[in-house]
């Protein structure tokens, strides 16, 4: 597999695996969103559907510091979109389907249920609620979906287009289910994607780890893996260091 060392990287791109992203050359803010999937309580805080379910939370809640730092420095950066998603379902259920809530029961933590931070996967719940070190600013847009993927019966693929969105920065979690779904599902619409390895988590690090390594196959069949640390320097370097976009007005 091609390291980070092996790539030429322009100004603008990124390092990461297997190609320096993005494709095309040169992150533009202004053509980019930084997507943060499902940091909600119910999937890493105490309390929630994944702690109820019995799993280590240490798995999903590492990605809340990265993400936390990263969004210090893409808020800074005129231009660059934040988009939260959050899963979950109406008070009466009548957008759960039957089967994800049987599956659900079996292992515990039924969605609808009552829990220590309310009705599980219940939209308005405590448990439902974008964890506190990560709440989104009163003008940053949040996308509620009823599935794992955040294209499936959202207006996500309207805001995208609408605001001229062509590439995409994947974090949160979980890696393996929320989103690499969400990836693929980009990526079938033509969305250059990039997932951060520190800024994502699952319940199983294994699945953590497999879910990535599939982005990488076929030279890249989903986009490509990085790490914020990565994608911090390449921001700061680019306002550092003005491009060619900024120079004729795309980089603002």
């Amino acid at each position: 597999m091609p390291n980070y060392h092996q790539q030429q990287i322009s100004k603008g791109s990124i390092p990461s695996i297997p190609y320096a992203w993005p494709y095309d050359g040169e992150l533009v803010p202004g053509k980019t969103a930084l997507l943060v999937i499902d940091m909600q309580t119910d999937f890493c805080g105490k309390s929630g559907y994944v702690d109820r379910m019995g799993y280590d939370l240490f798995t999903t809640a590492r990605a809340i510091e990265p993400i936390r730092r990263l969004l210090d420095v893409v808020r800074s950066i005129p231009g660059f979109t934040v988009i939260y998603t959050r899963e979950g379902h109406r008070p009466d259920l009548s957008d759960l389907p039957d089967n994800k809530r049987w599956r659900s029961r079996q292992i515990g933590a039924e969605i609808g249920s009552e829990g220590r931070a309310g009705r599980i996967l219940v939209r308005g719940e405590p448990g439902w609620q974008i964890v506190p070190e990560l709440m989104p600013l009163p003008d940053e847009t949040i996308v509620d979906k009823p599935g794992k993927g955040g294209f499936y019966a959202t207006s996500l693929d309207m805001i995208l287009k609408n605001r001229g969105i062509t590439h995409l920065i994947l974090t949160g979690i979980t890696t393996d289910v929320g989103v690499q779904t969400t990836m693929r599902e980009a990526n079938d619409r033509g969305y250059e994607c990039l997932i951060l390895e520190d800024c994502t988590g699952a319940t199983d690090i294994n699945n953590h780890v497999a879910a990535l390594n599939m982005v990488t196959m076929q030279g890249g069949v989903f986009g490509a893996v990085s790490s914020s640390d990565k994608l911090i320097g390449t921001l700061l370097r680019l306002q550092l260091e003005p491009s060619s976009h900024e120079r004729t007005g795309e980089f603002i």
